[in-house]
């Protein structure tokens, strides 16, 4: 099959076209490579997505362009089978500067891809929502679909927005869309400004880990393994076809407990700092992955704990080129 990724050079879509090239699948990504962090790591993902192409013996196309495109985008839906739309911009707290620019990113851009999926005999439209769209209301935790949709930014009523309009395409024109709704997805390559990673990077340099807020803040995160497992699942299955599903994981943690087991882990006589929040920062997401059990075999297997682990073995083998661009965002 061919597929389609957005956002590819990406934390999730990156790990997402890395996975279908090793499944055997063609893959075009398309990125616009914002600098909203440090390129390299979009370079380094790019690197990786070109020896997996050769190892499995499959075509990989790079474009460098922007959702905003209506031309372009329409070339490439029309040449893939299925399109997993990851590109957006990120970050909740960046949002509340330039909420416009969301828009026409996050709702314009998600418009571009389903106007131009809607004219071919696409076989499933998979976006990226976000936890964000709940607005993090504690007396509604965890979530579940059937929960209000309370977003607090302007990220996450851009993401509100754009999984409506995938919803209503699939009412009224028929195409077979299906949104994500991700829980703090952390993992291998991810954004060098999470919280996770700068934890773990302020620790191995001796630095207290910055927590913001008082920390009792609550978070479900998610392993991006889990994440690809349950991306795999809709290559396959029209179960989910105009819904929107919960990704999260088995537990949740407070921002404070999860900074001071990182400490504990890695440097065990450093204090934990804290400094002012931002309001634009929900209070709570855990989610209710029942949907997704029950649609897509959802089951994810990787405790905070257990991926933390992993993230920090990985950290400390890539640390070379990765720890720079963590320490300069």
């Amino acid at each position: 099959m061919h597929v389609l990724v957005t956002g590819g050079a990406g934390f999730i879509g990156g790990h997402l076209a890395e996975a279908f090239l090793a499944d055997g699948h063609d893959v075009t990504v398309l990125d616009a490579m914002d600098p909203f962090y440090d390129l390299g790591i979009k370079r380094h993902t790019l690197d990786v997505h070109r020896e997996t192409a050769a190892e499995a013996g499959v075509d990989y196309e790079f474009v460098e362009g922007d959702v905003r495109d209506a031309e372009l985008v329409a070339d490439l839906v029309a040449e893939a089978d299925y399109v997993y739309h990851q590109a957006a911009k990120a970050g909740v707290r960046p949002s509340v500067e330039a909420p416009r620019e969301y828009d026409a990113v996050n709702v314009g851009g998600t418009l571009n891809l389903l106007d131009a999926a809607r004219e071919t005999d696409l076989e499933r439209f998979v976006m990226a929502s976000s936890s964000s769209v709940y607005g993090g209301r504690e007396e509604y935790v965890p979530f579940s679909e059937t929960d209000p949709t309370l977003p607090v930014s302007p990220y996450g009523a851009s993401k509100l927005a754009a999984e409506r309009y995938a919803a209503a395409y699939h009412e009224v024109y028929s195409l077979p869309t299906v949104s994500l709704r991700y829980f703090t997805v952390y993992g291998p390559r991810m954004r060098p400004n999470m919280a996770i990673s700068n934890f773990v990077s302020r620790c191995l340099n001796d630095e207290p880990p910055v927590v913001y807020g008082d920390g009792t803040q609550t978070r479900d995160f998610t392993y991006i393994d889990d994440v690809l497992d349950a991306n795999r699942q809709l290559l396959s299955s029209a179960a989910a076809d105009g819904e929107a599903v919960n990704v999260g994981s088995t537990d949740t943690i407070e921002i404070r407990t999860l900074a001071a087991e990182i400490r504990d882990q890695l440097a065990p006589d450093l204090e934990l700092e804290f400094a002012e929040r931002y309001d634009a920062d929900a209070d709570h997401t855990h989610a209710d992955t029942s949907k997704a059990e029950r649609l897509l075999d959802y089951d994810p297997d990787h405790t905070i704990r257990e991926g933390v682990a992993t993230f920090v073995e990985w950290y400390r083998a890539n640390r070379d080129w990765y720890e720079p661009l963590v320490r300069s965002s």
